[in-house]
């Protein structure tokens, strides 16, 4: 099974993380921030990655620093589950529909990290999380991960069903991109012979 841990302590945030690639969805993921834990179990359900994420942060500040660090700390435990990445699928995309939001999700585990992020929330706050930190968590994801991650809303109205097509399109996209190619398992999927 392909894994990776992180620990990582910050004065701003502790967070551990561990990552199960070849998983089955299952999850223990407890941030302080319910619509941010929410959003986490979503992406481990419908990428079939196990996902443990225990985060203690600053929260009396604002939900930022946490938010931007378990970006980063999922991403990079991703990284070092991948591995050097032989025998991946490496590119795949997906359109999600939740009611009347539609949004989608391309991706290439690249080693190149770069995020195109063409996403507007209607409104400034989902319950109490504020929509501006999802740009924050895709960012620190993917610079960590090292993938390039292109997430668009194409429609929708609601702030609850954009932010969670985002998250659900970006797990569905990752487990066919991270998924063995079996007609190439020994091989990198570059002609550079690295990723």
């Amino acid at each position: 099974m392909r894994s990776g841990s992180i620990k990582r302590k910050t004065n701003e945030t502790d967070i551990e993380v561990s990552v199960t690639i070849d998983g089955a969805g299952f999850y223990d993921v407890s941030t302080g921030l319910g619509f941010l834990d929410h959003m986490i179990e979503q992406l481990s359900k419908h990428a079939l990655m196990d996902i443990n994420l225990k985060a203690r942060g600053d929260l009396h500040i604002d939900g930022h620093h946490t938010t931007e660090d378990v970006g980063i700390a999922l991403g990079q435990a991703l990284a070092k589950a991948l591995g050097d990445k032989r025998g991946i699928t490496r590119y795949a995309h997906c359109y999600l529909p939740m009611d009347e939001t539609l949004t989608r999700v391309a991706l290439d585990i690249s080693g190149r990290p770069w995020l195109v992020w063409k996403v507007d929330f209607p409104t400034q706050k989902v319950g109490d999380f504020d929509t501006e930190l999802f740009h924050e968590f895709f960012h620190a994801f993917a610079m960590n991960a090292g993938v390039t991650l292109h997430v668009e809303n194409l429609y929708g109205s609601n702030s609850h069903h954009i932010a969670e097509t985002c998250f659900k399109g970006l797990a569905r996209a990752l487990r066919a991109a991270a998924a063995i190619d079996e007609r190439a398992a020994n091989t990198l999927p570059s002609t550079k012979g690295t990723l």
